[in-house]
């Protein structure tokens, strides 16, 4: 059976026009998901580093939504002044799209941890229990060896005790400074201060093994044959717990506001 020229042409662009559609639908869905998943890990790495899962441990998506729904609770603050912004919906703010964006974010001052651009607004995460913070988790970012660094601090309610830290995006060399990511590691930082008296950021990673947090609390051991990576986890400390990035919001914090 012959067809004329111009029945395939038109049978051709239907059948294009077909699979366009559905190969779009098919990157919209894996793009949801992929969204979804990293929602699911960034939501997993701050229960873990509050305390309320253990590393690596794994529950069912549908369990850390609704333990994170239920103990955890998400601000916008404004970095200068560190004042609270109740009107800013968390759930449709990004701040790595906003320091992206010049209108949202303001150029860094010099600092040692690599950060060119910082977003005028910044998430902020509370541990509720019983009505009171017994948490504050504070997004950390700064450079490493290969790569940007991307995790959490948590804090407890004076803001000085360390109550963890993790990494939940990063591409350093495994074995050496991805050991970021090793459990023992992370142990080590539980109990250790992340202020001086003076309200100064003390806390960093040393070169070599430090002492318990008794003896030795503003040094955690340094990461073995990743001198560079330790000093960059040192650097973001210094930088976010500082005036321009944190330190405005946790002063409003301990003065009784910034509590949500």
């Amino acid at each position: 059976m012959q067809h004329s020229a111009r029945y395939v042409v038109i049978f051709a662009a239907a059948v294009c026009v077909v699979c366009s559609v559905f190969v779009s639908a098919a990157a919209v869905s894996l793009r949801e998901r992929q969204e979804a998943n990293k929602l699911l890990d960034r939501q997993k790495k701050v229960l873990t580093v509050a305390g309320m899962m253990r590393d690596g441990e794994s529950l069912p998506a549908a369990e850390v939504a609704r333990i994170f729904e239920t103990s955890v609770r998400t601000h916008v603050v404004r970095l200068a002044g560190g004042r609270m912004l109740p009107d800013v919906d968390p759930e449709l703010y990004d701040p790595r799209q906003a320091a992206a964006d010049p209108d949202r974010s303001h150029p860094a001052p010099s600092n040692r941890a690599g950060i060119l651009r910082v977003a005028d607004q910044q998430l902020v995460y509370h541990v509720v229990e019983d009505g009171d913070v017994s948490a504050v988790i504070l997004p950390i970012e700064g450079k490493g060896l290969w790569s940007t660094l991307y995790g959490y601090l948590a804090l407890a309610p004076d803001t000085r005790t360390v109550r963890g830290i993790t990494f939940y995006e990063h591409g350093e060399t495994p074995g050496l400074g991805g050991e970021v990511d090793n459990p023992g590691w992370k142990a080590k930082w539980p109990g250790r201060l992340a202020f001086d008296e003076d309200w100064t950021p003390r806390i960093g990673v040393k070169k070599g093994v430090a002492g318990p947090p008794e003896s030795d609390p503003y040094r955690v051991d340094g990461l073995s044959g990743a001198t560079i990576t330790s000093r960059g986890v040192t650097q973001l400390l210094e930088f976010w717990l500082g005036e321009a990035g944190f330190g405005p919001y946790l002063t409003e914090f301990r003065s009784g506001g910034g509590r949500g």
